[in-house]
């Protein structure tokens, strides 16, 4: 089944021409099914890009899925348009009253900050409170994960000596894990931050599940026993390109960065990077789809 997106989503004409099928709002409408209402709470400033990046990865599933594109009130982004953020987004009062099945927030290029200095930081939280209440399952990546681990749990973030930047191993500790299902023993993930989420002081939570690790990453994929969180410190739906453009992006800026680890070929920037990680991602954002939304929603939600 398709992804339903806005007709003139500009994600659209991106995931058509990858033979994407996408369904558009127009003919969702004529058919008699409930789709998995799956809300994108947006924090990245390239917000085109990352919407392309999270609706590829949400439609390798045989759901019907209904993207709802929401957008914090309390930041205006730079990047992106008035106009494309009018006629896409939603804002959290907009969406207060009612009900997702899954919820996805997204990282944001503010590690280096204390939480509680983010200019969204208190309606962040308001967002946090309602998805408790109002949201199946809620997908937390990189910034978002650990500012969510924050929040429910007091778990602090710590800079790294540089910029943790490529394509890394990973392994899986529990196999049983329905996140996990059908992974390989070891997979690759991208990371690209400046901080780090240490391992001990999630094994101090009880309710807090470690699903994979890397030995140079770090803490990956862990989640909550109960399946209402999900935190992933790394981006599994980041495209090919999407870290060669972050290197070429952080040169311009004359910011000193080593070349993403383990991801131009010999080392070599001048060559196509190959996507390595593109079946695991699918995975699993399939499987929490499966397992953490689907299988655990009500119909009438």
């Amino acid at each position: 089944m398709p992804v339903n997106i806005p007709d003139t989503l500009p994600a659209s004409e991106v995931l058509k021409k990858e033979n994407v099928f996408v369904m558009h709002e127009s003919r969702a409408l004529k058919q008699d099914i409930r789709p998995i209402k799956i809300g994108i709470l947006n924090l990245m400033p390239l917000k085109e890009k990352t919407e392309t990046h999270l609706i590829r990865m949400l439609s390798n599933t045989p759901l019907q899925i209904e993207i709802v594109l929401l957008n914090t009130q309390s930041h205006t982004p730079k990047h992106t348009s008035r106009k494309h953020l009018d006629s896409f987004y939603k804002s959290f009062a907009d969406v207060e009253h009612s009900y997702l099945d899954g919820l996805i927030i997204t990282g944001a290029p503010i590690e280096l900050l204390d939480f509680h200095d983010v200019l969204y930081w208190k309606e962040l939280t308001q967002i946090y409170d309602w998805a408790d209440k109002h949201v199946t399952s809620t997908f937390h990546i990189c910034w978002g994960a650990q500012a969510a681990l924050y929040y429910y749990y007091g778990i602090q973030k710590y800079e790294l000596p540089h910029k943790l930047f490529g394509v890394f191993p990973h392994k899986v500790y529990n196999k049983k894990n329905e996140l996990v299902r059908g992974f390989d023993d070891v997979f690759y993930a991208p990371h690209s931050r400046y901080t780090y989420t240490r391992s001990a002081d999630v094994k101090k939570h009880k309710d807090l599940e470690i699903i994979s690790e890397s030995d140079e990453a770090g803490l990956y994929l862990l989640a909550t026993k109960n399946k209402k969180h999900v935190f992933v410190t790394g981006h599994s739906e980041y495209d090919p390109i999407t870290l060669r453009d972050e290197y070429e992006r952080d040169k311009k800026k004359d910011v000193h960065v080593d070349i993403p680890k383990n991801y131009f070929p010999q080392n070599d920037p001048n060559q196509a990077p190959n996507n390595v990680w593109k079946a695991h991602g699918n995975l699993l954002f399939s499987n929490w789809l499966n397992f953490y939304v689907y299988q655990e929603t009500p119909y009438a939600i």
